[in-house]
């Protein structure tokens, strides 16, 4: 594909796996599935540093803790320096460790830079996750019929910790595991080249049914992965917009909007693939929220392989809680708050299926190997060329006992602007637990129930 990197360096993996098609149903052998805790990882990663110290061995990541909800998130790591920088200057240098995207927005956005830290494996699962896991390894299959749905599997772990092609991989991204359900609130930013922006502030309900190891099946949560009711706060002419939003493990997501003027709910057509989300300024997918949470099928997914590479991690002080005013400037988010380490990520490639369409023709993605996080993502169209640029971030839930993302930010360069999403420094801390310890309501997130919330 025109633009990709191509001198990135790709660490040996086996040819009948990079190349295996994603319609391959089979689990991995007992044998293999062995290797976790033990080599690889609870969920698959390689538990040994790389060869020069730069990636440290994987140790458990962050214990878990008790964290107040009342209290400011502490920065395990606050006292570490950068250890260099990476900008227009020296960018070449470094390439072989940066993605495409990476490198057009350090030579494109004049003060771009990335500061890179010493690399820290905090993020660790609680031993539920590692026992459903190790299930999943020999028990997990996609579906046979070219949709790369997810046939079986348990819940509340990875599905395909030891993956075997691309789709597996993605399948990995999309059942992350960040506990049964939270309660968030956040801003959306929509950002002009010249620094201005609008925020939308939304509070928002998630519950992930399928992170849950009493889920025996996608059928025992009826096919549900995750639903979300989102109420839109401000600015004043939003308030009270209310989004409904179910996404499933084998079938197309469904979703309702309602309307406070109108005072009635409407059902969206369609909220899946290159749909723009209602209200976003044509600058996000419905598939891009959140980096990637769409249906597999109209894409031939190709697990590359494994590479180092400095991403976005432990950003403790870019979600620190501050102004947002104080941290989206100009082209991109403030410099000084963002952290990079070098941690190695499994790169895949999804090309759009012929007798397909879809708005990205191209798309490649890093998933980092402890969470199988997507932390950078890069979109191209039909013609080869670059056009939307994804980073997230990660950080330790110390109550959790495992790694969250929330913030990302995605660069449309046709347009030369961005978006921020899932701002929550300003806004009051996420309630991670609130799902395990039931303190979101599931019949909230029935279209009947959409009227009542959009009352205000």
């Amino acid at each position: 594909m025109r633009g990709l990197n191509s001198s990135i360096s790709i660490l040996a993996l086996g040819v009948a796996c990079a190349m295996a098609a994603a319609t391959s149903a089979a689990a991995v052998p007992e044998q293999e599935a062995a290797k976790l805790g033990k080599e690889l990882t609870p969920v698959g990663a390689e538990k040994a540093g790389n060869k020069d110290g730069s990636i440290p061995e994987w140790k458990g990541g962050l214990p878990k803790g008790k964290h107040k909800l009342s209290e400011a998130r502490p920065d395990p790591f606050a006292g570490d320096k950068p250890l260099f920088s990476i900008d227009a200057s020296n960018v070449d240098k470094y390439k072989d460790k940066l993605s495409a995207g990476q490198v057009e927005l350090i030579k494109t956005r004049k003060g771009y830079r990335m500061d890179v830290y010493p690399t820290r494996r905090s993020c660790g699962y609680p031993e539920s996750v590692a026992t459903q896991t190790r299930l999943n390894a020999v028990e997990a299959k996609l579906s046979t019929d070219g949709k790369d749905n997810l046939a079986q599997a348990v819940g509340g772990g990875f599905p395909f910790p030891i993956a075997k092609n691309g789709a597996e991989a993605v399948w990995n991204h999309r059942l992350r595991w960040q506990g049964e359900g939270r309660a968030e609130y956040y801003q959306t930013n929509f950002i002009n080249p010249d620094g201005t922006f609008y925020g939308l502030a939304q509070d928002q309900w998630v519950i992930t049914p399928f992170a849950s190891a009493k889920a025996k099946s996608p059928e025992d949560v009826h096919g549900v992965q995750m639903k979300l009711l989102n109420v839109a706060t401000a600015p004043a002419s939003r308030d009270g917009e209310v989004i409904l939003a179910h996404y499933f493990l084998n079938k197309s997501n469904d979703a309702w909007m309602y309307f406070p003027g109108q005072r009635r709910v409407r059902r969206l057509p369609a909220f899946e693939y290159d749909n723009p989300i209602p209200g976003y300024e044509n600058l996000e997918t419905a598939d891009q929220y959140p980096m990637f949470a769409g249906a597999l099928d109209r894409y031939d997914w190709k697990l590359v392989g494994k590479q180092e590479m400095y991403v976005p991690y432990n950003t403790f002080k870019f979600v620190a809680k501050r102004p947002v005013k104080e941290i989206y400037e100009g082209l991109f988010p403030k410099r000084d708050l963002m952290r990079y380490e070098l941690h190695r990520v499994w790169k895949v490639e999804g090309t759009v299926k012929q007798g397909m369409r879809h708005m990205f023709a191209h798309r490649v993605f890093y998933l980092d190997e402890d969470t199988w996080m997507i932390l950078a993502a890069d979109q191209y169209d039909a013609q080869g060329k670059l056009w939307r640029v994804m980073e997230a971030s990660l950080y330790p839930a110390v109550e959790l006992g495992a790694c969250v993302s929330q913030e990302f930010m995605s660069w449309d360069l046709t347009v030369n602007r961005y978006l921020a999403e899932n701002s929550t420094q300003e806004s009051k801390p996420t309630d991670w637990l609130a799902g395990a310890e039931g303190r979101v309501d599931p019949k909230r997130f029935e279209a009947d129930e959409l009227r009542r919330a959009g009352d205000r």
